[in-house]
């Protein structure tokens, strides 16, 4: 075994990321390619970097979730505070000037309940207006097949 090579040249081989090859390796260690391979393979490097890989992505993954997690508390937790404003705006102004209590009222419902995975007025008027439109569209009448009154070719009326 070359003793230039072994854990460094893995680790060395495992941080080059997608530029990953046994001829950097190598040129980093002054050996020949053939001596690197040989040591890959004795020492199953590609299982061994698949592994780490696997493991930084899970990683990640699991960065992702605790983020979005801190986020959707975060939200949370505002919406709570502008409902509680907006609720005491609206028990100490009159009607005709707590307008803007309302505004923030609703808006906080509409971000508390976003954070929680549930559709929104808006959200369920967009639904709504696709709905519409797909109908509309999948309805629209066939083109007549011929000339003569619309009958298909069977000329029995039916387009089935």
């Amino acid at each position: 075994m070359n003793r230039k090579l072994g854990e460094e040249a893995f680790a060395f081989y495992a941080s080059l990321g997608t530029a990953r090859s046994y001829e950097r390796v190598a040129e980093q260690f002054s050996v020949s390619k053939r001596g690197v391979v040989k040591c890959a393979q004795r020492e199953d490097w590609p299982a061994r970097v698949a592994e780490i890989d696997r493991k930084a992505r899970l990683r990640l993954e699991e960065q992702a979730i605790e983020s979005l997690e801190e986020m959707s508390a975060r939200h949370l937790k505002l919406a709570r505070v502008i409902q509680g404003k907006a609720l005491e705006a609206l028990k100490s102004m009159p009607l005709n000037s707590a307008m803007n209590a309302v505004r923030a009222l609703s808006l906080a419902i509409e971000i508390e309940r976003g954070t929680r995975g549930e559709p929104g007025e808006r959200d369920g008027a967009l639904v709504a207006q696709v709905t519409r439109q797909e109908i509309h569209r999948l309805l629209k009448p066939a083109p007549e097949s011929n000339a003569k009154g619309g009958e298909n070719a069977g000329g029995d009326g039916n387009d089935w």
